[in-house]
């Protein structure tokens, strides 16, 4: 096994710097914020707010807050997501206390005043520029302080569409408007004054923190007209690692053609940009500008959320009562349609010797016919006394077996054909197959689902369709047609090949 040291530098790094913004958060939460009693968002500003009202230590109350979101945490998101959380919440633990014993004290036991009395909204300005930064920091070097970082991450996990930046401003609020409840703070318009403050503070605290998260992924776009565009390309593409788009130009004045270099890169790339430039064309004219946003390989992901398009198929049957049960199997993850959804009105030739011929035969032909992935099925009920029968010609069974008046599909005198044939038979072990052929861009996959019972000697029940009324399922006391197609949807031989099909479909 060998040891990526490159992945192994970076992790120290990471670690390093995560280390050092909550140094500099520290420093800036102890020597600006609590001295005049500022409070803030996350769990540090609910640590203060309970230290400012009962004297319980700051970094007690962030411990044991964030060791119960950790438990709840690491069997939502993992062990690994959390390791620098954990190191972040341990460190800021230590800091914190470290930082409480060696500063000077006023005689309230908070930290001096730095900055002397009266001077609160400048110490708040000036602590939420470094703890903006300082947050800044850390989340820059894949970090989190914990606290609501846990709470918002878990919340994203279940509901996607919830963005982490609304779960942390509704705690933060919650958080520092819970300072009306603490008569600590004074009367009614103290508190109020506390909680406005608050308010200044995740204000500030999120623009600093934006600006500098931003400034650092802030990108622009050069434009180099040069005669010696080949090498700029070459030296961008390979000291720079950037791609490079060359475009066609053509200069009015001149009437010359000529070839035009256009890269986009990050803000601080571009004194090297330049000096590269002019290291190999110095009379090159170059054109830079700041682009609102870049997104993709490189640069930042496209964070949206997309509807997916839900994937069309066509099931080769005419039979509604067919489409509305794979529909119903299927749910929402594909749009099904049917033969007559494609205007397909013609009778498509059943004349397979199997169940498997038929699916196949259908398929093919709507996927020939009309160039769309489909799928087609064929079922069978198969009894054990009459060796397999009716099988393949279930559909059509009372008409081919000497019952000169049924129709083909007429369920009812199918039923009354098979009932009579079983008369004199103590064996009704009887199985529906279902057989389905999918047929992807050519390729063509079967699938098989099968559900063993028996036949009973009347018809009993009111649902279903075919031969429903006179099948009953294994572990079942009634028939399909008495359990409705809820229950049925669930067991039946059709539900299991289509439930085959579905999860082949997904992967």
């Amino acid at each position: 096994m060998t040891i990526d040291h490159k992945i192994i530098l970076n992790e120290a790094r990471d670690y390093f710097f995560i280390a050092l913004g909550l140094l500099l958060y520290t420093i800036a939460f102890t020597v600006f914020l609590m001295p005049y009693q500022i409070v803030a968002g996350g769990v540090t500003g609910l640590s203060a707010i309970i230290y400012y009202a009962t004297g319980f230590h700051i970094e007690n109350t962030y411990i044991i807050i964030n060791g119960i979101l950790l438990v709840v945490a690491l069997k939502i998101l993992g062990v690994k997501f959390l390791m620098k959380t954990i190191f972040a919440i341990f460190t800021l633990y230590f800091m914190l206390m470290f930082a409480q014993e060696i500063l000077p004290k006023q005689e309230n036991g908070m930290p001096f005043k730095l900055m002397g009395e009266g001077q609160d909204f400048m110490s708040m300005i000036i602590g939420c520029v470094i703890t903006g930064i300082a947050l800044a920091t850390v989340f820059m070097n894949n970090g989190s302080t914990g606290g609501t970082d846990i709470i918002a991450a878990s919340v994203n996990k279940f509901h996607p569409n919830v963005s982490l930046g609304n779960v942390l401003i509704a705690a933060d609020f919650c958080i520092i408007g819970s300072c009306m409840f603490f008569p600590q703070f004074g009367d009614y318009m103290e508190r109020a004054h506390k909680v406005m403050f608050g308010f200044c503070v995740m204000t500030m605290e999120n623009y600093v923190l934006d600006y500098v998260m931003n400034a650092r992924r802030q990108s622009v776009q050069f434009f180099i007209f040069s005669s010696k565009w080949q090498e700029i390309a070459n030296a961008i593409g390979t000291e720079m690692n950037h791609g490079v788009t060359i475009l066609d130009g053509h200069g009015w004045y001149t009437g010359h053609q000529m070839k035009v270099l256009c890269i986009l890169a990050r803000k601080n790339e571009s004194v090297n940009m330049f000096r590269l430039i002019k290291m190999i064309d110095p009379r090159a004219f170059v054109s830079q500008s700041s682009v609102i946003g870049v997104y993709g390989e490189g640069f930042d992901e496209m964070r949206v959320n997309v509807k997916k398009k839900k994937m069309k198929i066509v099931f080769a049957t005419n039979n509604l009562n067919k489409l509305t049960e794979v529909r119903k199997i299927l749910g929402n993850s594909f749009e099904v349609l049917s033969l007559k959804d494609i205007n397909c009105n013609e009778d498509i030739p059943e004349k397979g010797q199997t169940l498997e011929d038929n699916a196949k035969m259908k398929a093919e032909y709507i996927y020939k016919k009309y160039h769309i992935n489909c799928f087609a099925d064929d079922t069978g009920l198969e009894v054990e006394a009459l060796g397999g029968a009716p099988g393949v010609y279930s559909a059509r069974y009372a008409s081919m077996m000497g019952s000169g008046n049924a129709k083909s599909h007429d369920s009812g005198a199918n039923m009354t054909r098979l009932l009579h044939e079983l008369e004199q038979k103590d064996n009704r072990k009887a199985r529906f197959r279902t057989i389905i052929a999918l047929i992807i861009d050519g390729k063509i996959t079967t699938f098989e689902g099968i559900v063993n019972g028996e036949i009973i000697r009347e018809r009993r029940g009111g649902e279903g369709f075919g031969y429903d009324p006179i099948f009953q399922p294994d572990g079942y006391d009634k028939t399909f047609a008495e359990l409705g197609t809820g229950i049925k949807n669930h067991i039946s031989h059709r539900a299991r090949a289509v439930q085959k099909l579905a999860d082949y479909l997904k992967k």
